[in-house]
């Protein structure tokens, strides 16, 4: 839906592009962007990520670039480029956008749910895909999702407060969704300035 609602808009699309970008900007391979956008599981993973520059350094080992850039410059180059493109006008997918760009006043932050077994169903007929590969590509998007931004940000995408429009996308038709959306960010209006 975010290709065909960008085309309505007028703006680009942007997913993908951001580890592009990301890669460009820190002069790092696209593979290695793209596994810094998959958050660290485990304490001990942690904890070997962090330490592995400095035991390094203490026996003589080589500190090669893939360990200079922590996954703390990988979260702030991307939030860079998150601003950058909205500040350009665009339809950015995932990356915690909500969060990064909340005090952003033309930016609307949307989310597309509803009910799991609605949206298996969805994925089948629009992708036309079996039930388990559904299944399984809903769950992972899911937990890749939630995983991010809780790793990165402490919070729950799930969370209202962090979105100016919700939509159920298995009961209203997508055509239907796409132009909700479009008539919200045409009539947008930026928060209220604190008193």
């Amino acid at each position: 839906m975010g290709p065909l609602l960008a085309d309505r808009l007028g703006v680009p699309f942007v997913d993908r592009a951001i580890p592009a970008a990301v890669s460009d900007r820190l002069s790092v391979s696209l593979d290695e962007a793209l596994a810094r956008e998959e958050p660290l599981t485990g304490t001990l993973s942690r904890l070997i990520s962090h330490l592995a520059p400095a035991t390094l350094a203490v026996y003589g080992g080589h500190i090669g670039p893939e360990l200079i850039q922590n996954d703390e410059t990988f979260r702030l180059v991307t939030e860079r480029v998150l601003h950058d493109y909205a500040s350009a006008g665009a339809i950015i997918l995932g990356r915690g956008a909500a969060v990064v760009l909340c005090e952003v006043a033309h930016a609307m932050h949307l989310r597309l749910d509803g009910p799991p077994e609605r949206r298996v169903l969805q994925a089948m007929r629009l992708l036309d895909i079996d039930r388990a590969t559904a299944e399984r590509q809903m769950r992972s998007a899911d937990l890749s999702r939630e995983a991010y931004v809780r790793n990165w940000y402490q919070t729950d995408p799930r969370d209202p407060r962090l979105y100016d429009l919700m939509i159920d996308s298995t009961s209203i038709p997508l055509d239907a969704c796409i132009e909700l959306i479009a008539l919200a960010s045409e009539s947008r209006v930026g928060p209220t300035p604190a008193q």
